[in-house]
């Protein structure tokens, strides 16, 4: 066939149009600089993160988070120290960006309200404030300082699944009354099917129409994809991406290819699709040292284990030379929520002294099965 200059200029047209007619209702917020940075033992410079702003700001990404990957006050107030502070980071962020949205993330206890006010004078346009669902009280107050400083307040329920659909629409429903703009279904464990998704999202729409509601998932169980396609298809206000997947545990949805299905599906973005994943190639996919499937990740999605305990499984593991995905499996059945330091002890003593699996035992290949993971 013999491409004509009419015809290459047909199908630019019909292309044009395509965009315009099915454009992508939902949000996207690539959380490469601060969920990618447990894979980099929270180490990114302050030149990192000039440089990834700036191209996700050129591309056309309207959301960005930056900074330590446990959030705001980490490095004061957790034994894993950043490479720069957070209003490093955040002056950073501004000075590399002309239109994308930036934003901090913050875990009441972990961050200060002063951090808080530090983000806003520092360029921040949104925070994420972070709460397990047990512990939303100590959050009212961050959301209504956030609220009072003109920032855009996301409510971050990690370990949405502890809660059944009904419970924790209203919790929603209670954190939208606070001031939360947008409520958070946050899939920590990667271990969510995407049914349970639309269940969530369905509940949450039923006990309060007006509540946007955002998505946060893992991909221990190669879901975070199709997850994230289905909260686009469900017209969430905002989901999270990053850039080559890169984020804790089995890592987060990629935005490569996110951009990839929608635009395959003729769905229009406004993204710079192929500049922004030359540019990934380039100085991302160097930072993944790692990328083989592990049991580990498998099992903790499956058995929805939040990675932030993975160090405890790993000392008892080794100290009754159990195996750690045995352990995983048992602790899980005590609390989704929660894997308290005695629980993993007796669990592991038991499987010792029981013989329980006779063939499963501690191997050299489970050795640092975790990358820097918080221990919360």
């Amino acid at each position: 066939m013999v491409w004509t200059k009419l015809s290459l200029a047909c199908i630019y047209s019909r292309e044009k149009v395509t965009t315009i007619i099915m454009n992508i209702k939902t949000k996207i917020m690539d959380c490469t600089l601060r969920d990618g940075s447990y894979v980099n033992n929270f180490q990114f410079t302050l030149k990192d993160t000039k440089k990834i702003c700036e191209k996700l700001d050129q591309s056309g990404i309207e959301f960005i988070e930056v900074g330590h990957g446990i959030g705001l006050g980490a490095s004061r107030n957790t034994k894993f120290k950043a490479k720069e502070s957070d209003v490093n980071y955040c002056k950073a962020a501004k000075e590399s960006t002309k239109k994308s949205k930036l934003g901090v993330f913050a875990i009441p206890n972990i961050a200060s309200l002063d951090d808080i006010r530090k983000a806003k004078d520092n360029g921040m346009d949104f925070v994420r404030i972070g709460t397990n669902v047990e512990n939303y009280k100590d959050a009212v107050k961050f959301i209504e300082l956030a609220r009072k400083l003109n920032l855009l307040v996301c409510v971050n329920f990690m370990k949405s699944y502890v809660l059944n659909p009904n419970d924790f629409s209203i919790l929603c429903n209670n954190a939208y009354n606070s001031g939360g703009q947008i409520i958070y279904i946050v899939d920590s464990a990667g271990g969510m099917l995407t049914e349970e998704i639309e269940n969530y999202y369905k509940y949450i729409k039923k006990k309060n129409k007006k509540i946007n509601i955002g998505f946060h998932g893992h991909d221990n169980l190669g879901l975070a994809l199709k997850n994230t396609l289905k909260a686009c298809d469900m017209n969430f206000s905002i989901v999270d991406t990053s850039l080559q997947g890169l984020g804790r545990s089995a890592g987060n949805c990629s935005t490569e290819q996110l951009l990839a299905v929608l635009k395959k599906k003729g769905i229009g973005t406004k993204i710079d699709y192929f500049s922004l994943i030359d540019f990934s190639e380039k100085y991302i996919a160097p930072i993944i040292k790692n990328k083989h499937i592990k049991s580990i990740d498998l099992i903790s999605g499956i058995s929805m284990f939040h990675s932030s305990y993975l160090p405890l499984i790993e000392k008892y593991s080794k100290k009754y030379k159990v195996d750690p995905r045995r352990l995983i499996e048992l602790v899980s059945k005590v609390s989704k929520s929660d894997a308290e330091e005695k629980t993993v002890n007796n669990i592991a003593k038991i499987i010792s002294k029981k013989n329980i699996y006779k063939k499963s035992s501690w191997k050299k290949i489970y050795n640092h099965f975790y990358i820097n993971e918080q221990n919360l």
